[in-house]
C-alpha cells in the first residue's frame, strides 16, 4: 500500500472512529466497543502484509521475516496516526472552537490527496 494511500485509510479510520462515538453518545447506536474493534481490525487486514514462513524455518528466521515484512508497514500506519494526532493537536492547541475534529481530519486527507506529504 502506497504512502498517501495508508494516510488517508488512517484518516477515515480516526473519522470513523469519530462519527461512531458520536453515535453512541447520542444514544444513535448501540454497537459499541466491537464496532470500534472491527474498524481496527479492518485497518490492520488492509494495511498489513501477508506474512509466508517456511515449515523448517528457526525462530530467528521467523523473527527476521515478521520484522522485514512488518517494519515498513508498521513505520508508515505510525506515521500516518502521528500525522493526524499532530494536526489535531495543533487545532486544539490554538483554541480553535469553529472548526470539529473531523473537519480537521477532512483536510488533511484533502492534503493528502494533493500530494503535500508524498515520499521525495
Amino acid at each position: 500500500m502506497q504512502r498517501a494511500e495508508v494516510l488517508k485509510r488512517v484518516i477515515g479510520i480516526l473519522t470513523e472512529a469519530q462519527e461512531i462515538r458520536r453515535a453512541a453518545e447520542a444514544g444513535e447506536d448501540d454497537s459499541g466497543p466491537d464496532t470500534e474493534t472491527g474498524v481496527v481490525t479492518n485497518l490492520l487486514n488492509e494495511m498489513l502484509p501477508s506474512i509466508s514462513v517456511p515449515a523448517d524455518a528457526t525462530p530467528q528466521q521467523v523473527a527476521r521475516l515478521v520484522a522485514e515484512a512488518l517494519g515498513p508497514a508498521l513505520q508508515t500506519m505510525v506515521a500516518g496516526f502521528s500525522l493526524a494526532f499532530t494536526s489535531l493537536a495543533i487545532v486544539h492547541d490554538d483554541g480553535r472552537t469553529d472548526v470539529t475534529a473531523v473537519e480537521v481530519l477532512q483536510k488533511l486527507a484533502l492534503e493528502v490527496e494533493a500530494g503535500y506529504f508524498d515520499e521525495d
